[in-house]
């Protein structure tokens, strides 16, 4: 939990100094007086002052502020010749608005150079792989299989994700590498109508990891031959596949095969004849890791027919199973509240049978009916560290990824608007110490490439016509410019509290649903 909150400050930190830092910038350089330079908020606990200005770390991190001499609008005091020089209420709007836009701005800026800095240092990303691809899809049709790694695109190389952001033609054909093998499939699809499929089949694959009912874990692979996810090995035509002893405490949420010591463990080769892998693996009384139960939620009906953690589920309505996706679409098809028998198996090797009634629940908008169980399900995951491609190269990409997120980030703001997307998306301080924690255990690239995108989000946020914050003062310059004067102290009272209303309404909103996704 300390390493959690650790992570969290490493994290938000930079994003919050760099805000304040923006509007600092732009004060001083049009001559206005900065008293107060803080991260965080509420009592200091450190602090030192030099010149005009008190720098100081607060008791509460979820943001800062620069505190300007005479940015008070409402205040009656008169100020001197002299006071007037440096007070930011007295300064021209074209000063003004510099001076509050220096914060977003610096988001921005903040999240160009993170993107430059991993481009040109060289990234460590997950490879570009696709997902399980259904024989209905235009993809298979095309030959593309599940399990394939995509190099290039129209002979562009594809390193990460984000370079399939820069297509922007026709797709005429693609290069995977399956296996050991360089394979190139000719394709006839827009640039966007790929990306879409793409997106729709990139889905993460299962861990090649096998469980048994006395609880021991296997990683099985090919002989002589790299790893592979489960859903590649149960399609391989090899008549014999390795089985290697690991322990529990070297699989996380997202398993890196290449993690292991493979030379210090013990092995064993399993053989199969006419049947398929996943016959063989029924035979041998081993099941895929997603299948073990790692958690029973509270009130729930597993709770409530005496469900174990550590059981598998092997059977659902009398028909073996051997994939998580399995039970889930069983019951989904249900349609309603009814009856339906589970096959577990205990940890003495025992089959059990139980009546159990999956209910409704809600998550994110969405309604879907379960029985209250947490897979024990672990991705494959493997990653590729990317070459530097120079510094003018290095730049456009970085520009391009800036550009990405502003727009995609906009883009999520507007269906958050809209009603498109539902209000319980949205998530406070405890959902990004989560997902920055989960990013940083994955690798630093994909811990900075996040704290570039929250950057942006700041930026943005912070951009709303939303009285109190940047892109409410910017609006007041603006009708102050149309009005050909400072607005009355009544409009600005009532404006500020409006501003307060609306941003204590979102902070509740975030903090409530993070809370939520707790219990």
């Amino acid at each position: 939990m300390l390493e959690k909150v650790l992570i969290f400050f490493i994290f938000l930190g930079p994003l919050v100094f760099f805000h304040e830092l923006g509007h600092f910038f732009f004060a001083r350089l049009f001559g206005v007086r900065v008293e107060v330079f803080s991260i965080g908020f509420g009592p200091k606990i450190f602090s030192f002052k030099k010149g005009d200005t008190q720098y100081a770390i607060s008791l509460i991190p979820l943001g800062g502020y620069v505190k300007m001499f005479g940015d008070d609008p409402l205040s009656e005091k008169e100020l001197t010749a002299e006071e007037e020089k440096v007070a930011y209420t007295k300064k021209g709007k074209w000063a003004r608005f510099w001076i509050v836009f220096g914060g977003p701005l610096a988001n921005f800026i903040l999240a160009f150079f993170i993107y430059f800095a991993l481009v040109s240092v060289g990234e460590k990303v997950p490879q570009t792989k696709f997902g399980v691809i259904p024989q209905e899809s235009i993809l298979y049709k095309a030959g593309i299989r599940t399990g394939d790694v995509l190099k290039q695109i129209n002979q562009q190389e594809i390193v990460s994700f984000d370079d399939l952001n820069m297509i922007d033609t026709d797709v005429k054909a693609i290069e995977v590498q399956r296996q050991d093998k360089t394979i190139r499939v000719p394709i006839e699809m827009k640039g966007m109508e790929f990306i879409t499929k793409f997106s729709e089949v990139s889905g993460p694959l299962r861990a090649p990891l096998l469980v048994n009912s006395e609880g021991k874990m296997f990683f099985v692979k090919e002989l002589n031959s790299k790893s592979s996810s489960l859903e590649e090995i149960l399609k391989s035509d090899s008549s014999q596949l390795e089985l290697i002893d690991i322990s529990k405490e070297e699989v996380s949420l997202q398993f890196n095969p290449e993690s292991l010591n493979l030379d210090s463990k013990s092995s064993q080769v399993i053989s199969r004849q006419e049947q398929s892998w996943e016959e063989a693996f029924k035979e041998a009384k081993l099941y895929p890791k997603d299948l073990l139960i790692k958690n029973i939620q509270a009130s729930s009906p597993a709770a409530e027919a005496n469900f174990q953690a550590g059981s598998i589920i092997v059977g659902i309505e009398g028909r073996r199973i051997f994939s998580f996706n399995e039970l889930k679409s069983t019951i989904q098809n249900l349609g309603e509240e009814k009856p339906i028998t589970l096959t577990l198996l205990n940890s003495k090797g025992t089959e059990t049978t139980s009546k159990i009634t999956p209910r409704y629940r809600e998550h994110n908008g969405q309604k879907f009916l379960s029985v209250g169980v947490e897979s024990g399900i672990s991705f494959y995951s493997i990653m590729i560290e990317t070459q530097s491609k120079g510094v003018l190269s290095s730049i456009s990409k970085a520009y391009y990824r800036t550009l990405d997120g502003t727009v995609k980030t906009f883009l999520g703001f507007k269906k958050l608007i809209t009603g498109e997307v539902a209000l319980k998306n949205v998530g406070g301080p405890i959902a990004i110490g989560q997902v920055a924690s989960e990013s940083f255990n994955i690798s630093l690239s994909m811990f900075f490439r996040l704290m570039a995108l929250i950057s942006i989000n700041l930026g943005l946020i912070n951009l709303f016509p939303i009285p109190v914050l940047d892109g409410g003062h910017i609006v007041f310059i603006l009708l102050e410019a149309i009005n050909r004067g400072p607005l009355s102290r009544k409009k600005l009272m009532y404006a500020q509290q409006v501003g307060m209303s609306l941003l204590f309404l979102l902070i509740f909103v975030a903090l409530y649903n993070d809370i939520s996704r707790l219990f």
